[in-house]
């Protein structure tokens, strides 16, 4: 399998080939060793961070940001999205408050504070 892919770890964004033969993975046109792991990374296990808001309840009209404190695995994010959705959360809310706890081996925590 061969695949195209921009590299995204740094502005410079070197387009990079990965091709896998089995086990071997062998990434082509990348300037450093992390545009070589995000090949590799982005082609067998890719993740993302995910980032969306909640529902404040005590307050009319107001949510909060939130995003995942890791990176989780791409086939778990239509999952964690549900889990996001139904939950809210009472104000105060301070920076790195816990919203949700150990999904998918991180935590959700809130990106903005609601007083």
């Amino acid at each position: 399998m061969k695949r195209e892919l921009t590299c995204i770890i740094c502005p410079r964004g070197c387009g990079l080939t990965v091709e896998i033969n089995g086990d071997s993975v062998t990434v082509t046109g990348n300037a450093c060793p992390k545009g070589q792991q995000y090949g590799v990374d982005e082609c067998t296990n890719p993740t993302r961070t995910v980032t969306s808001i909640v529902r404040v309840a005590n307050r009319v009209d107001t949510m909060v940001s939130v995003k995942t404190e890791n990176p989780i695995p791409k086939e778990n994010i239509f999952d964690l999205m549900q889990i996001i959705c139904a939950k809210e959360v009472n104000a105060p809310i301070e920076i790195g408050d816990i919203i949700c706890d150990d999904v998918f081996g991180t935590k959700v925590i809130a990106t903005k504070q609601v007083k």
